[in-house]
């Protein structure tokens, strides 16, 4: 396809500094220091890469914890004309320039931006060796899961997760008008979608208000979920919110903690991957069987985000 990932995303949120902090410790690098003084601190950016996707979060000052902007690349200027012509038919207001095509999702009111981007580029990480019943390929040594030391990184953005006041709306927008493609659906509440092989990249569910639930960051495999999420434990366990599991649709394994702002973050590994549309055949589930296949169960707050209420009469309720 012409789009082919996520580019970055534009995080805001009341307390820069603090959420900042946050996913430094979940293993982004950040790539800039803009903290200035106290007075300046309601401007303050502060942006993150991952090892493969380069920059792909930026955080900045807003009232109440959202998601600004969702960047999407494609690979030429067709591309973006296509993007611009289809949303017109939309009669989604459109702002086209040499290499960008930028829209408001009135659903979720994130505004999209389509720019021209490299494809990103992932070497293969290192597998196993595992053993298994009557395949025994590790003799004699530990697994190399146990033996790693360095902290965990995230290889890339894989996804965000967004309540929308018209789901309706929100998914002809982000398909019709983007170009995404619809891997999944849950009857009546949400679409799972796709710019890429991943077999999502932007969920839009039915919600009362517009907001960002989480976002979800590739790691190589499932020890460094583990490892990741263990060693954010370890420095405040206040962070856990679900996990360790598997999802039913999209494959995943997960792990989802909680940030200062009250966004949830995934670790995430081995998802589903669609390279020939004509292979896969979208599925419509009901409930709770699109959640998980195995793990504990999903927490209410995973459910119903406890500031929910405060967003949708406009204060700020951030999580402690």
């Amino acid at each position: 396809m012409s789009l082919h990932r996520l580019t970055r995303i534009v995080m805001g949120v009341p307390d820069v500094d603090q959420t900042a902090a946050y996913y430094a410790d979940f293993g982004l690098t950040p790539t800039n220091d803009s903290s200035g003084t106290a007075a300046e601190a309601p401007h303050a950016i502060r942006a993150f890469s991952t090892v493969d996707g380069g920059e792909q979060l930026r955080i900045v000052h807003s009232p109440r914890r959202r998601l600004i902007e969702l960047g999407v690349g494609a690979d030429d200027p067709d591309d973006l004309d296509r993007v611009a012509a289809s949303l017109t038919r939309l009669d989604v207001p459109v702002h086209r320039t040499s290499d960008s095509v930028t829209a408001v999702d009135p659903g979720t009111e994130v505004l999209v931006r389509v720019e021209l981007s490299p494809r990103v580029s992932q070497a293969p990480a290192p597998a196993g060796p595992y053993n298994a019943p009557g395949a025994t390929a590790r003799l004699h040594e530990r697994a190399p899961g146990v033996l790693r030391a360095d902290p965990v990184r995230p290889r890339k953005l894989g996804h965000v997760v967004l309540g929308s006041t018209d789901q309706g709306t929100s998914q002809r927008f982000f398909q019709e008008g983007i170009g995404f493609k619809v891997s999944d659906t849950v009857r009546g509440l949400a679409a799972f979608m796709r710019c890429s092989t991943d077999h999502h990249n932007v969920l839009v569910q039915q919600a009362p208000v517009a907001f960002l639930h989480h976002t979800s960051w590739q790691v190589d495999d499932v020890d460094e979920i583990g490892r990741g999420a263990t060693a954010m434990l370890e420095a405040d366990p206040g962070r856990h919110t679900w996990g360790l599991g598997r999802h039913h649709i999209g494959s995943n394994f997960f792990w989802y903690l909680k940030d200062p702002a009250g966004t949830f973050s995934e670790y995430y590994s081995d998802i589903d991957c669609i390279v020939d549309d004509a292979l896969w055949k979208p599925g419509v589930f009901e409930g709770a069987e699109a959640l998980y296949s195995w793990g504990p169960p999903p927490p209410p707050s995973f459910l119903a985000p406890e500031d929910l209420a405060a967003l949708m009469t406009g204060a700020h309720a951030p999580a402690q």
